[in-house]
């Protein structure tokens, strides 16, 4: 446990409770979050991880454009709901990336759990699109994401960083029941006649 990863968790703590409230101030905090993991997950050779943390630093400004962009009148976050088709497609493609981000991990680095570390990134990836898109299944991913996680970052010692993917999960689960609420009522606000 460092000074840089108790940072890098109560950064994380605020970035997931504001994405759940579906706060655009999210994103600062985000930024400032993944560019402390990325040197965390470096040092302890979890490079899937490290690596992960440049996608999510281009995948947060990509995200905080797009929520600006995806706002009502009254500036409330529209949420949106994926086909069926459409989640199975993500699913299909994460699979795929899964297995081979793993390969490439396990046959060209050291890397410590090159499949487990790659399911948490390449799932993660999936993740952080549906979220950046506005779609509610972003949290399925993310609950999956968390659970898969908190044994990885133990196992490394990780420690605090393994506490802050408990907490995440549970805001994970608290994030998908919100956000099909907020689903709920802004396609039922949308059927009331004017």
């Amino acid at each position: 446990m460092s000074n840089l990863e108790i940072i890098a968790v109560l950064l994380g703590l605020a970035n997931i409770i504001l994405i759940v409230r579906r706060s655009l101030w999210n994103y600062p905090f985000g930024l400032a979050m993944v560019t402390l993991y990325f040197f965390i997950f470096y040092d302890s050779r979890l490079y899937s991880d490290a690596l992960l943390q440049i996608f999510f630093f281009v995948a947060q400004v990509y995200g905080w454009w797009n929520w600006l962009r995806g706002r009502e009148g009254d500036g409330e976050l529209i949420v949106r709901r994926a086909t069926p088709l459409q989640f199975a497609v993500v699913l299909v493609a994460l699979a795929i990336a899964t297995a081979a981000w793993g390969w490439l991990m396990h046959r060209f680095t050291d890397a410590a759990f090159p499949w487990w570390d790659a399911a948490v990134a390449m799932t993660s990836v999936a993740a952080q699109i549906l979220m950046a898109k506005r779609y509610f299944e972003n949290w399925l991913l993310w609950v999956a994401v968390d659970a898969l996680a908190v044994g990885l970052y133990a196992t490394r010692g990780l420690t605090l960083t393994a506490g802050l993917y408990t907490v995440f999960l549970l805001i994970a689960i608290w994030g998908w029941v919100e956000w099909i609420r907020v689903a709920r009522a802004q396609k039922a606000a949308v059927l009331l006649p004017a």
